[in-house]
């Protein structure tokens, strides 16, 4: 079986409580940092902020995505997209799943998934950017106009003229 680049990672859960009458409290996605394996854990709490770390997510490259990895890798930050649910017996919130790749999160979001993003941390923006670099190759136009359609520049003829 063929090796796919993987990359492991940590998400990074914000919990704020807020003075609302229809919440205590809301959930936000702060960062994705490098694994530091381990099981979830609160890192932090301090006047009503507590921050909770989720490792163990692994960022494969897949070649089918490549078109999605590359939008993400050609803007000015790349992000790593996190799909985040909610446990309905407790309210909180933890991640599901993460990707690079901007068409997948798209594709979560069409689904209904909750989606957030954090920017990718430096090295593996890089790393991201060499994979695209070495593997994706945009795909051909699949459909051109036909030749009858142009006139004698490349203008559309209008009905009648021959």
């Amino acid at each position: 079986m063929k090796q796919r680049p993987t990359q492991r990672a940590c998400v990074v859960l914000q919990r704020e409580e807020v003075d609302s009458r229809w919440e205590t409290h809301r959930w936000s996605l702060i960062a994705v940092i490098p694994d530091t394996g381990g099981e979830p854990r609160t890192i932090e709490v301090d006047r009503g902020l507590r921050h909770r770390m989720h490792p163990g997510f692994e960022l494969t490259l897949y070649q089918d995505e490549a078109e999605g990895y590359y939008l993400n890798a050609s803007t000015d930050a790349s992000s790593v997209f996190v799909s985040l649910r909610t446990d309905e017996a407790t309210g909180d919130v933890y991640p599901f799943q993460a990707t690079l790749s901007y068409n997948e999160a798209a594709r979560w979001m069409d689904g209904g998934e909750r989606v957030d993003r954090a920017l990718a941390w430096p090295e593996l923006a890089q790393w991201l950017g060499e994979w695209v670099e070495a593997s994706y190759r945009p795909e051909p136009k699949r459909r051109q106009r036909p030749k009858s359609f142009e006139g004698k520049e490349g203008q559309l003829r209008e009905k009648g003229d021959s």
